[in-house]
């Protein structure tokens, strides 16, 4: 065998030799669209069905998505929401999220949070596990909320995201409260700003009617209250 013919045979093996590995390395799955990654860097992430219907967004702050609702997105009332995840159903609107937040400010304060919730359709938040933390305050519970029967008004919610403190935010607030068009909150078991762990039940005007409490300096008490929130008769382990 000549020269050439064994550096030409010695080649092919060479390149056989290589593919085989490559191949091996990819767990030799060659499906089309499959691809595979040590690292990657991203600002946002979008989940989609074969169709195109968004069902899962995974951003960070500056791509954090609006409101979507049926596919459609209109500006957040709040502003930025912040990174985490968005999750949404099957017919692209918004159905819950996780998000989360912490940093020190330019006035050296700790403010943070973090924040996991699941919507009814077409409306808020019905159950939320959440945190947050302030100068040294830091509160923390699961809220479970009543919503109403019709689609979430987000006209009213952007108009009142978009007013100045004052008597008529107020007023309108007020009216909002009356006519229950965000719901009202039903359940919170968590602990509060004070450090007092606590369970709270609310009627379905989301008015708290019976608290369940253990202070930080271990005073417990369960307390019954009528509906403009006046204490009826307060429980503690010494109460005859």
């Amino acid at each position: 065998m000549n020269v050439n013919k064994l550096l030409l045979l010695y080649s092919g093996i060479l390149t056989a030799a290589f593919a085989f590995a490559v191949v091996s390395e990819a767990g030799a799955d060659t499906r089309p669209g499959k691809a595979a990654f040590e690292e990657i860097d991203v600002k946002r992430i979008n989940v989609r069905e074969d169709d195109g219907t968004i069902r899962m967004i995974v951003s960070n702050s500056s791509h954090a998505p609006g409101i979507i609702m049926h596919g459609k997105e209109r500006p957040h009332p709040a502003g930025n929401r912040g990174a985490g995840i968005i999750f949404y159903n099957e017919e692209g609107s918004e159905n819950g999220g996780l998000t989360f937040a912490g940093k020190t400010g330019p006035d050296g304060k700790v403010s943070g949070g973090g924040h996991l919730s699941f919507d009814q359709y077409e409306q808020d938040q019905v159950i939320q596990l959440t945190q947050s933390e302030y100068d040294g305050r830091r509160w923390a519970g699961m809220i479970i909320n009543d919503r109403p029967d019709q689609p979430l008004d987000f006209d009213l919610a952007e108009r009142i995201s978009k007013m100045p403190d004052g008597p008529e935010r107020t007023a309108l607030l007020e009216k909002v409260q009356a006519e229950s068009s965000f719901g009202r909150q039903r359940l919170y078991v968590g602990k509060t700003r004070d450090r007092d762990s606590a369970v709270m039940l609310s009627d379905a005007m989301g008015r708290p009617r019976i608290r369940m409490q253990v202070t930080s300096d271990g005073k417990a008490s369960i307390d019954f209250l009528d509906e403009k929130g006046a204490l009826i008769r307060s429980v503690a382990p010494n109460t005859p």
